[in-house]
């Protein structure tokens, strides 16, 4: 379906009419294709955004998902994907995408736009587990901003005692939360 707020190379426009249309300020950047400059960015273009890369196989997580969901204002360089199907898919060859073979979960997957990515709970606790420094300070940043998805994502944790640095996760989502507010 095309959408008359995103705008992918061949589809509509060619890639150097799009890039020339962003040259004229009328379109910006956004995922793998461009939206109108005056649109507002929601999650749900966010999204729609990343669906060719994504090929209906793989679900957006980590700094990806993150960005989806708002909890984040910048675009990561690349995008982190997982599998969504049962089936092993072959990894693309896409320098903008870091690719993970193990599968989704459905019940930690949902759809905005029509486009899978982790939910927020799920990506939150997967930032949070992480050993890169730039992913655990958007958990943190995240878990003291919104502490409801904070506590969704330490009940996610607690459902799931087997997964690698659960323990690291759990002390960064307290210390988020007992952090004092900005006024």
């Amino acid at each position: 379906m095309v959408s008359p707020f995103l705008f992918f190379a061949d589809e509509r426009l060619s890639l150097p009419e799009l890039t020339a249309a962003c040259l004229d300020g009328a379109l910006v950047p956004l995922g793998e294709g461009f939206m109108p400059a005056d649109a507002a960015e929601t999650p749900w273009m966010r999204a729609r955004s990343l669906r060719p890369l994504l090929e209906g196989r793989w679900a957006a997580v980590r700094l990806s998902a993150a960005w989806v969901h708002g909890a984040i204002p910048v675009e990561p360089v690349a995008h982190h994907l997982q599998r969504a199907r049962d089936a092993r898919v072959r990894a693309g060859r896409d320098p903008r995408a870091v690719y993970h073979d193990v599968r989704l979960p459905p019940e930690d997957t949902v759809a905005i736009g029509g486009v899978p990515l982790s939910t927020r709970p799920r990506t939150l606790a997967d930032l949070a587990r992480s050993a890169d420094e730039v992913e655990a300070a958007v958990a943190r940043a995240w878990a003291h901003r919104e502490p409801g998805v904070a506590q969704d994502a330490a009940a996610w944790l607690s459902r799931h005692p087997r997964f690698p640095h659960v323990h690291r996760a759990t002390r960064l989502l307290r210390a988020a939360r007992t952090e004092p507010r900005d006024p």
